[in-house]
């Protein structure tokens, strides 16, 4: 995935290209910084493995973009996520539960040592939700506030109206996911390696793995990606289009740039005062 400028224009919103002086200026103005977090993993045949993180990093970049009147800065990505449940498939580079942690952990205290303390987790994979919430809580603690936000949520009343056939779920690889990169990366997705409707007994939504009987797993499951979907993809990239992964990335957007103008109004937390110290 490229880390340069998103659409080649000349305002600087990567924390990497700006020089010191831009970067101290940017801290004076109660600045909000988005991290784009995701994974590299397989995504079925069809997509790349980096479809978890290029998708925040763009979306982070194009709403950084979007901004004007106050400093919204992208950081370096954080590329690698915790997916081992995806190793059964070639393409899936994973992180340990507790390296995972600790990088998101180290990279919010180093942009709040730089100046930057309302920052923003913008996630793209499905199995960095939980361990991300877990470094936020932990990060409160030390009066580190870092939003964890999985970008789906940003439009889950869409994503139920709009699905064809996922059910309102980002998936993986399946109808969103695919329609994103589409849009974004479009020269990524070979279509020729999407199965026809004949031949789709991979697709699908795991109900089971193995273990447990339907209706018990619903809420009682173990993440293996292999078992689950044994062509590597949950949903149905046949129905993605360009056209779906616009209107999806316009209105995710549209609601990360009012998250960062109320973010950046508001007062910085101090958590010490109320409730984790008795100081």
């Amino acid at each position: 995935m490229y880390y340069g400028s998103y659409d080649g224009s000349n305002k600087k919103v990567l924390f990497h290209e700006m020089w010191r002086h831009e970067l101290e200026a940017a801290a004076r103005q109660r600045p909000v910084a988005i991290v784009p977090v995701g994974s590299i993993e397989q995504h079925g045949p069809h997509c790349p493995p980096d479809v978890d993180i290029s998708i925040p990093f763009h979306l982070a970049v194009a709403a950084a973009q979007e901004i004007d009147d106050f400093p919204v800065v992208v950081a370096p990505p954080v590329s690698y996520g915790f997916t081992h449940f995806n190793m059964g498939f070639l393409g899936t580079l994973t992180l340990r539960l507790e390296t995972f942690i600790e990088v998101l952990c180290d990279v919010s205290r180093s942009l709040k040592a730089n100046g930057f303390e309302r920052i923003v987790l913008l996630n793209g994979h499905g199995g960095n939700v939980a361990p991300q919430r877990s470094a936020s809580v932990k990060l409160s603690e030390e009066d580190v506030w870092a939003l964890p936000l999985p970008y789906w949520d940003l439009a889950e009343d869409e994503l139920r109206a709009w699905s064809e056939t996922d059910e309102g779920s980002i998936g993986h690889g399946g109808e969103w996911e695919t329609s994103l990169l589409l849009f974004l990366r479009p020269h990524l997705i070979d279509r020729s390696k999407i199965l026809p409707s004949n031949h789709a007994t991979g697709y699908g939504w795991p109900r089971t793995t193995g273990r447990f009987s339907p209706k018990l797993a619903r809420y009682a499951q173990w993440p293996e990606r292999r078992r689950e979907a044994p062509y590597g993809v949950v949903g149905d990239p046949r129905v993605a289009s360009s056209e779906k992964g616009e209107r999806l990335f316009g209105t995710l957007k549209e609601r990360l740039v009012e998250l960062c103008r109320e973010f950046h109004t508001q007062e910085l937390r101090r958590y010490r005062q109320f409730g984790s110290s008795c100081l």
